[in-house]
């Protein structure tokens, strides 16, 4: 504030007569607890507040010398009188009451339907604690933040207020956000309100009607299929009303497309009464009916589902996600659904699309990918402009109804306040608090594009499931809930007394709806047909692995191709060792050097790209590579600026993101399987910094990666890049767990390679996009091969090539000669490679297999075609024996060989552990495993 607009507040305020003793006191409140200060007096210390002063050594005499110069000057100028000091003092204590109010009026709210939770009694909501006593509800104090204009209110009348906005049936928290203008917002909204309903009758018995539906369906499911498991909305109803002004109002606002994701509490009323699906679609489920197609399927209360919704501003897309029982993973699925849209839209302020995620009181709390969603929230590579988190807070964690058993937090929601995150806690039972916060938080999201968070407290009226007896570990809350009425009787009474309504009306709309659950139609009047939507995944469906495609490029093109991959602007200064990864990279394109791994990797983002599809690329060190070998992002060492030649192709190339992750394998990986099951056109990239440190994210690969197809029909084109290799670096940074990914093959749903040369990986990435088929490929990738003197390949390799399943023997062995072939994957090959030449061996021939899930039974077969008369064949693996792929794939081996064939085993002893930590004992292992593998006489036979 500047001098001359404080002088003119001083004229027209209290303060018009100078009060040191106000000034000062207010000023030690602001040494206290800066954000508890009315912003403009905050601004006007902050500018007294020389930067490199602590506010603490702050001499009080400036401050308050500058105001009694200020106050003298404009008290000459308007010729006011100095006030009371008495009432001065007064008023400071006032405002810290109603910042009181603000800051902790949440905890007196009246939250919880069932009155168990009694509000807490805080000292700083009283007078007594502010130094104001009961004669003092008389005294008229000017408040500006609460009353706009120049209206004085009573204490009695501040107080009731502040009663009726922070402690009636909402919680709001907003007093820990630190942008000024958030907080200034939301207190606007809340106070302006002043708790009174300001919803027209119409809006009112539209919420009934909602409520209606809400609970008309529990209780028809109930007498239809009793004891069946359809996990209850009932006491939580108010969340299809909330649900359903929040699309309403996002429509309102512009927003064509809204991702849900859910758990199973109330999914399959979110499905009938808000989504539109079928009731007699459901009942057929229920019933055991199903459509015949093609995968295993899923239990109803996971199935996902999409429709057009009918609002003001227009139709809205609504897509509820698919989600397994793990609880809160698939939010950041949704996320990366979310940003898919977004980014085919060109919508970089996140309007356009929308996503709601609906929680658990105790998962939320409990489940840690929920803290690395929200830390990703703001972050380049995963914001969506905010998402609306709504909480159906039950009270009660499965059987856990001690809140101390299941946080450490007063509310479950306080993990969002890592992001500075509004709260908004709400009484369930009042379905007109409940649609007010949702437009609140529809609106904050939409101007400020960050994270808002709905605490619905409710109930839940049966046990976990419908099978459960609740009653066993909680039976005072049970008590409780059989006495107490629905939340759709409780506002039916509200609109009677309000003559909005009457019984019969009421009635007649119980009745109504039942009637249309009997007819098994569309019950929800928003419903409309779904218009197509902007991609069309028809071209991706039906396709297997050997569906054809065009795996040759021109070596002109790929050369000029190349060459714009090497170009930067002279002022671009690299650091020396990546000057020197680029001049060597000059040097391929000049045929003077061989092609390695990250040259293969570049051109082939570089060829998806100049055919218009799109990259997307994301893990903890992806723009320059963990092993130093991508380097797609180039940082000037003089001023930090960054240049991308992927980016630089042509005008009409596809869009190329590469972001470096937030430190989350979970998280980052979902919303990465998010956005590839969302846009199939190009390619989606995650990259873990080490193989090993995929098992963080082990329930996503597991419940989606590797099932969502078989359960849900969702076609996946997600790659991952997962470092794989025993150098002796330890356990943790050796194996990407091979052996899981070949555990969870079956049904073609995934494929598992190990590509030995630069060429495979540039034909795989190639062949991920170009070739009509969407399945998840996993790729062990190298780190000691990226710069390995063997592992290179040509121009023609890359340009006239394509991806090899199996590669058969290099050298120009005699086949007759041969007495042993070796099958083998990965890095060990140049290690058995080398070893053969320097044994100037001719007996062994050695077959590489690329491509471990789907198994190449064709290929492998033709490799090994020449050697029909040898019988001993050996699988060598870095991995210890109980890991990699001799377990999993010992029988696809099997299959290949010739009758009266033995097969042994050459690689590590059996291990708890995935590699050991000392480099002379690796060392050692790794001799003893080649010298197995090449010796006739070695080997442990299976």
């Amino acid at each position: 504030m500047s001098s001359s607009l404080m002088k003119e507040w001083l004229a027209s305020s209290h303060l018009a007569g100078v009060n040191a003793s106000y000034v000062e006191e207010l000023y030690e409140q602001y040494l206290l607890d800066a954000e508890a200060i009315e912003p403009s007096w905050r601004s006007m210390f902050e500018q007294l507040t020389p930067p490199t002063d602590s506010p603490q050594e702050q001499p009080h005499s400036r401050v308050r010398d500058y105001f009694r110069r200020l106050a003298k000057e404009t008290t000459f100028a308007h010729h006011t009188e100095v006030t009371d000091p008495d009432v001065e003092a007064k008023h400071i204590r006032v405002q810290q009451l109603i910042n009181a109010y603000r800051i902790r009026g949440h905890q007196r709210a009246k939250l919880d339907p069932l009155g168990l939770l009694q509000p807490a009694d805080v000292a700083d909501l009283s007078l007594t604690y502010h130094n104001l006593t009961e004669e003092d509800l008389a005294i008229a104090f000017p408040v500006p933040s609460l009353v706009k204009d120049e209206q004085k209110l009573t204490l009695q009348e501040i107080i009731a207020i502040l009663e009726n906005v922070y402690c009636g049936a909402i919680g709001a928290e907003y007093m820990h956000i630190t942008d000024t203008e958030e907080k200034a917002w939301i207190q606007q909204r809340l106070e302006a309100e002043r708790g009174v309903s300001q919803f027209t009758p119409e809006q009112k018995l539209t919420f009934l009607e909602e409520l209606t539906a809400a609970e008309g369906l529990e209780r028809y499911l109930g007498a239809k299929f009793p004891g069946a498991k359809r996990f209850s909305l009932e006491g939580g109803d108010a969340l299809i009303p909330m649900v359903k002004e929040l699309v309403r109002r996002a429509g309102e606002q512009g927003t064509r497309e809204i991702v849900i994701g859910m758990a199973h509490r109330g999914r399959l009323n979110m499905l009938v009464n808000v989504l539109g699906k079928k009731p007699t679609d459901l009942f057929d489920e229920f019933a055991g009916k199903h459509e015949d197609t093609w995968g295993t399927g899923d239990v109803k209360y996971h199935q996902g589902f999409s429709a057009d919704f009918a609002t003001p501003g227009g139709d809205v897309h609504l897509a509820l996600a698919f989600n397994p029982s793990h609880l809160e993973i698939v939010n950041p699925v949704v996320m990366g659904s979310v940003r898919a849209r977004q980014d085919r839209l060109g919508d970089k302020e996140g309007r356009s699309v929308l996503p709601i995620t609906i929680h658990g009181d105790s998962a939320v709390a409990g489940q840690g990918v929920v803290a690395e969603t929200f830390n990703m929230s703001q972050a380049r590579g995963y914001r969506v402009g905010g998402t609306v988190r709504i909480v159906v807070n039950n009270q009660i964690g499965f059987t856990t109804s001690n809140p101390r058993d299941t946080r450490s937090t007063q509310y479950c929601t306080d993990i969002a306040k890592m992001v500075q995150a509004p709260i908004f806690h709400v009484n369930a039972d009042d379905p007109e608090a409940v649609a007010f916060v949702t437009q609140v938080a529809i609106d904050y999201r939409n101007t400020f594009g960050r994270d808002v968070v709905i605490d619905l407290v409710c109930y839940r009226r049966h046990g976990h499931n419908e099978a459960d007896e609740p009653n066993a570990t909680q039976p005072l809350m049970y008590q409780k809930i059989k006495q107490h009425p629905t939340p759709r009787k409780l506002y039916a009474d509200v609109l009677i007394e309000q003559e909005i309504c009457d019984i019969e009306k009421a009635t007649e709309l119980v009745n109504g709806y039942r009637d249309a659950l009997d007819s098994g139609e569309c019950v929800v009047k928003e419903w409309r047909p779904m218009k197509m939507h902007s991609v069309d995944w028809q071209p991706y469906v039906g396709h297997d692995w050997e569906v054809p495609w065009q795996s040759q490029f021109a070596q002109n093109r790929l050369i000029e191709l190349g060459k714009k991959l090497c170009q930067f602007p002279e002022s671009h200064q690299l650091q020396s060792r990546v000057q020197k990864l680029y001049q060597d990279r000059q040097s391929m394109l000049e045929g003077t050097k061989a092609y390695d791994w990250g040259m293969a990797e570049l051109l082939a983002y570089a060829t998806i790209l100049d055919e218009g599809s799109r990259v997307r690329i994301t893990g903890q060190d992806s723009g320059r590579g963990t092993f130093f070998h991508r380097h797609a992002v180039l940082h000037n060492q003089a001023d930090a600026s960054i240049y991308i030649p992927l980016t630089h192709l042509h005008n009409g190339q596809g869009h190329f993101q590469v972001f470096d992750s937030v430190l989350s394998e979970e998280a980052v990986l979902a919303f990465e399987y998010g956005y590839a099951t969302t846009e199939p056109r190009g390619l989606t990239v995650w990259e873990a910094q080490f193989g090993d440190f995929a098992n963080g994210a082990q329930v996503v690969i597991d419940q989606f990666i590797s099932s969502g197809e078989q359960k849900w029909g969702r076609l996946c084109g997600l790659t991952m890049l997962l470092p794989h290799g025993y150098e002796g670096q330890g356990p943790e940074h050796s194996s990407a767990r091979l052996e899981r990914y070949l555990q969870l093959c079956a049904e073609q749903n995934i494929q598992v390679v190990v590509p030995s040369t630069p060429a495979q990986i540039y034909h795989l990435l190639r062949q991920q996009v170009f070739r009509p088929m969407r399945r998840p490929l996993i790729v062990m990738s190298p780190k000691s091969l990226l710069r390995h003197p063997q592992c290179i390949s040509s121009l023609e390799d890359l340009s006239q090539g394509q991806f090899q399943p199996a590669i058969a023997e290099i050298d120009d062995l005699e086949p007759s000669a041969v007495k042993r072939v070796v099958f083998c994957s990965g890095k060990v090959y140049y290690d058995l490679l080398e070893q053969r030449r320097k044994n100037q061996q001719n007996d062994v021939a050695i077959v590489r297999i690329e491509q471990l899930y789907p198994f190449p039974k064709a290929q492998v077969e033709a490799a090994i075609a020449p050697y029909a008369h040898v019988r001993d064949y050996v699988w060598c693996q870095e991995e210890p024996q109980n890991q990699g792929a001799w377990y999993s794939s010992q029988h696809n081996f099997w299959s290949v060989l010739p009758a009266q064939s033995m097969l042994h085993y050459a690689g590590r002893p059996a291990s708890a552990s995935p590699a050991v930590g000392y480099m002379s004992v690796h060392m050692k292992q790794q001799k003893a495993l080649v010298e197995a593998a090449l010796t006739l006489d070695h080997g442990q036979e299976q």
